[in-house]
């Protein structure tokens, strides 16, 4: 039940801010749902998907107004290079987090 209470409450909190206004609400939908089901097990190709789904605007860099749930929460570690943006090798330093 957590699993399906706490991604409904990230989906319904995002909508509340308005730096996600104008976002795809299928996309955030599919990313939360992806995003939750991550673990060690997870692959590149799904950390290649999150990132499309994140990369709104598709300027290849998830902003931090882009980022959700642990994305967002580990937005300064996985932001090697202090660019202020997540490209989809930085991204991918999620992986290690999730082991």
């Amino acid at each position: 039940m957590k699993k399906i209470i706490l991604p409904l409450a990230l989906v319904i909190s995002m909508f509340s801010c308005d730096s996600v206004k104008n976002v795809n609400s299928s996309s955030l939908s599919q990313a939360t749902t992806l995003l939750s089901s991550l673990s060690s097990n997870s692959t590149v190709q799904q950390i290649t998907t999150l990132f499309g789904l994140l990369d709104a605007n598709k300027d290849e860099a998830i902003s931090s107004t882009e980022a959700i749930g642990s994305v967002a929460d580990n937005f300064n570690v996985l932001d090697t290079d202090n660019s202020s943006s997540l490209n989809l090798t930085e991204l991918t330093g999620l992986l290690g987090l999730l082991k």
